[in-house]
Formats: C-alpha cells, structure tokens, sequence
C-alpha cells in the first residue's frame, strides 16, 4: 500500500473522535502475535518481527544524550511517525525507503532490512554537537576541516557529512570517512552510495523546509539493505533526528549574536544541560515534573504543526493499545495476503 493512501488514513483514524481525555503516554508495549518471530525494544520503539517484515511501534518514551528519560511524553510518538510518514514518502523518489503501511498514527509496517552500522549526520550549519566541539577549539569534525572564525548557528561553506558509529547500548561515536573504510565498516562502494544519497536527501529535506518558512540545520539519515538493495530505514526529517530553525528572522539573529528560534529537541537537551545533565557517568536526570512532561509534550504538539501545517488531531485515548494491537494484526495480514497474490 502507497504512503500517499496511507497519510489520509492515519489522519482520518486520528480524528475520527474529537474526544480529548487526559492525555495517555505509551511508555511501552507487551503485544504477542501470531506469526511473530522476534522482538526487540530500542531506546524509543517497540519493534516487532514478522520474518521479512517488522512492526514498528513510536511509542512516547523520549531519550536525550543517548539516555531513555524517566518518563513519557503524551503524543510523541504518533508526532514523530506522522511527520516520518510524510517525508518518506517525499524522498522516495531520492532512494527506496523501508515502508509498506502506516496503519495507525503510532505505527510503521516495513521490511527488515539489515542496518549499516554507521549513521549519516549532514550538517549545513556550525550548531549542537558541531558547535559545542568548534567552541572547544577543534576544528576537524569527523576527518572534514572547518574554517576559522565562525558562530554559533552560522552556515558553513557547504553541507558536511559528519558520520557517526551506531551504538546497540551507550554513546554513539564520532567517525571519519577514512576511519569507516580502513576498519571495513562499510564497503567503499556502498559507502559512496551512501554519501550520494545523503546530500541528495539533505537538498530535498531543505526544499521540504523552506516550503514551511524552515532552515535544516543537521539531520542523519539510516540506511540498511533489503535483498541487496539499499533502503533509507528510520524516522526522517523529524524534529528528533533533525534541528532547524525558523528563517524569518535568522539573518538578523545571527548578526546581533542572538539565539537562533529552534525547532528541534535541542530545548530538551538544554533542559537537562541546565539541570546538570549530559548522560556522563555519574550524573542523575533531573526530576520530571507534570509541568515538565506537559511543557515537552506541547512543544511536540507545536513541532507538528509548524513542519506539517496543520493541528495535530485529537484522539480518543481510551483502549489506546487495543487499537495499537489490532491494527498491526490488520496490517500484517493484509501485507502477507498482497503478497500471495
């Protein structure tokens, strides 16, 4: 089934009711199929394996610096895998993407490609990370040189592919282009096919933003393999693997020394940041509030409907694993009656 077909159907199911109860956050999932053959639990998805394909529930738990934070943050997920939803399918002519259905607004049906173990981080501006190491004094980023004399936020020459280690458990790592191909991490032939890809995918996800009055800052990109062939996998252009910031206005922000307005987790980040925390050891996550989680949780809300333009629905969130349950079952079955056929 085409994600074209499947958006109206997420949004659809999501307004069906306009029934707005105490909001319930899915902290996680418990579900056993029929015809299951694995499961496994990521920092914030609950991935269920069905041979060749694999149920992806965005459930709300909410990590930041590599760590899962105590509690859940009501309507995260479903933020998430619609805006995924909606930009997978808007790169899809850029390179073949891991979805077949998106049968509820907190889940993803797809193939089980096997994961390169390398994430893609494009960045075109000196921002987080990038920027916290410039500040520091270096100047050399992954193996690409950076020029002197830059700020905070500033737009760098061109966008830069800054790749980082795929951790199962703990801190990603920084890592060269070099480094990836002299410890055979990925080939060097699919490694320039990755590059390609990224930057194609960084010039869309750039138009896809200026249409809504954004600037991509950095993102990263997954990619896998399906049968040979190499799939983009994951969440794309979300405000969680991605930052940007409002372009009305930025010029005159930059030139005054202002911060730049931001769409992105960084203000989750910086929360903790402020509150001690940056996921090294010894070090304890601040105490979540019901003011915090609700100020997060509407800061999801507000991420919605800047980079989609439109209001997130309300749902009825009552039996709301029930539906979760039945639809992954519907969809599955679907799937495997399609391709029988």
């Amino acid at each position: 089934m085409a994600i074209a077909e499947n958006e109206s159907k997420i949004l659809h199911f999501a307004g069906e009711s306009r029934i707005m109860n105490t909001p319930h956050a899915i902290r996680q999932t418990d579900f056993t199929f029929e015809g299951q053959t694995g499961f496994y639990r990521g920092k914030v998805r609950d991935v269920y394996y069905f041979g060749d394909l694999m149920a992806m529930v965005a459930t709300d738990r909410i990590s930041a610096f590599d760590v899962i934070l105590p509690r859940a943050i009501p309507d995260k997920g479903r933020v998430l895998n619609i805006i995924a939803a909606r930009n997978l399918e808007a790169t899809r002519d850029v390179v073949p993407n891991w979805v077949i259905d998106t049968p509820d607004p907190n889940v993803t049906i797809g193939y089980r490609c096997e994961p390169f173990a390398v994430e893609m981080v494009v960045r075109g501006y000196l921002a987080g990370h990038a920027w916290r190491e410039y500040r520091s004094g270096k100047r050399t980023l992954c193996g690409v040189p950076l020029p002197d004399g830059l700020k905070e936020n500033d737009p760098l020459p061109h966008p830069i592919i800054t790749p980082t280690t795929k951790a199962k458990t703990g801190h990603d790592q920084d890592i060269s282009r070099d480094e990836i191909l002299a410890q055979g991490i990925v080939s060097e032939r699919d490694y320039v096919r990755l590059e390609d890809y990224t930057l194609r995918l960084f010039q869309r996800g750039t138009e896809l933003a200026a249409r809504r009055g954004l600037i991509l800052v950095d993102t990263k990109y997954e990619f896998g393999t399906y049968k040979g062939e190499i799939r983009l996998i994951d969440e794309v252009h979300t405000p969680d693997s991605s930052r940007y910031f409002y372009a009305d206005g930025y010029r005159e922000r930059q030139e005054k020394g202002e911060p730049q307005r931001q769409l992105s987790k960084e203000f989750v980040r910086q929360w903790l940041i402020e509150n001690g925390f940056q996921g090294k050891e010894g070090q304890t996550v601040p105490e979540m509030t019901d003011e915090v989680v609700e100020r997060i949780a509407a800061r999801y809300r507000e991420l919605y409907e800047q980079v989609l333009g439109e209001p997130l629905p309300e749902i009825d969130t009552r039996g709301i694993l029930d539906r979760i349950e039945r639809n992954i079952v519907n969809s599955i079955k679907s799937v495997n009656l399609e391709a029988r056929i």
